[in-house]
């Protein structure tokens, strides 16, 4: 049997990426998708793409305004939600001497009180014995030249799901974390630097400090976001799945 059949799962940030990638298992394992993304264009692909009559609106996690207007149009076609993966984050790299208040406060507007805010909105729509699962980073373990205020938004990701858990446990709530590593997916290409940097600097140096010795694949970190979503961790809250080669753990 499906591991999500007849469930309706939230994925910010679902078009594209490891996003994307988790909301074309989602739907293949029997859930209702719905997607948010910035783009009207490269949602309608995205939900194409999923099949399985998956559904695109657009939302842009920084936004409280928008955040609230995504909810009322899910409990409006949905009326309720089953699984939520708050996805959408942005990245930027750079020195620490260089990092300008807008950078600092454009990355924890999406990172930090993004999905602080799209939880709580979801509140009302989540069922009770849902499962809340937030991307955060290995980044949060590991120290970093130019990744300082991105590390430090994803340690707080981090810390709400350890308070979200407690928060939520008499509702059987179960909120989790996962910690992606560097994964084959566009936010590499926008990280600030140029494609010759990329290639030649920027991901042999990332894939030299993953024992595994390579980049992940989309498709791994959605099966672990599977597992999280799926009754197979119904005794598990509060966690940290990393899924990063083992770039953070030794």
């Amino acid at each position: 049997m499906a591991k999500l059949a007849k469930q309706v799962a939230l994925i910010t940030g679902g078009n594209s990426g490891l996003g994307l990638a988790t909301a074309q298992l989602f739907a293949a394992e029997g859930a209702q998708v719905i997607i948010t993304g910035r783009r009207p264009d490269t949602l309608e692909e995205a939900a194409d793409a999923i099949g399985h009559n998956a559904v695109g609106i657009q939302s842009d996690a920084s936004d409280l305004q928008a955040i609230e207007r995504l909810f009322a149009e899910i409990s409006r076609r949905f009326g309720r939600l089953d699984v939520l993966f708050a996805n959408a984050g942005g990245l930027t790299v750079a020195p620490f001497d260089q990092v300008t208040p807008a950078q600092f406060d454009s990355e924890f507007a999406t990172n930090v009180r993004g999905v602080y805010f799209t939880v709580q909105k979801a509140l009302p729509l989540l069922r009770d014995g849902s499962s809340v699962i937030l991307n955060a980073s290995v980044a949060h373990y590991t120290g970093n030249a130019g990744y300082s205020v991105y590390g430090a938004a994803k340690a707080a990701v981090r810390s709400f799901a350890r308070n979200w858990s407690v928060d939520l446990k008499d509702r059987k709530i179960r909120v989790n974390c996962i910690s992606p590593g560097p994964h084959e997916t566009p936010i590499i290409e926008k990280m600030g630097v140029t494609p010759d940097v990329m290639a030649n600097i920027l991901i042999p140096h990332i894939v030299a400090q993953v024992p595994l010795g390579r980049m992940g694949k989309p498709a791994e970190l959605a099966a672990a976001a599977l597992f999280l979503a799926s009754s197979d961790s119904s005794f598990i809250t509060g966690i940290d799945l990393c899924v990063d080669g083992g770039m953070g753990q030794v």
